[in-house]
């Protein structure tokens, strides 16, 4: 097997290029999201509260279960948090 390098762990592990952006903008919002959460020192019950979730539901962002969640899903409770987007779309 020859020795590849990617650009990132997204790459690396996803079949297509589109998948892993997918994955990397995701893991983006999550970081930030349970990172606000962390800062804003909210339980889990309360985050769930203010981001029209369950508690569950914020267990697995915290732990970071990436594959429970849409972008669309967190972008809405990023914009819950208080929390706004920007985007940036350049060329590959």
């Amino acid at each position: 097997m020859a020795d590849e390098t990617f650009d990132s762990v997204w790459d690396a592990i996803e079949d297509t290029p589109q998948k892993a952006e997918n994955m990397r903008l995701r893991s983006r919002l999550m970081m930030a999201l349970s990172g606000h959460i962390e800062a804003s020192e909210w339980t889990q019950a309360f985050a769930a509260g203010k981001l029209g979730v369950t508690q569950p539901r914020v267990s697995d962002l915290m732990r970071g279960k990436i594959d429970l969640f849409s972008l669309d899903a967190l972008v809405n409770m990023v914009v819950a948090a208080g929390m706004h987007v920007e985007m940036n779309v350049r060329a590959a």
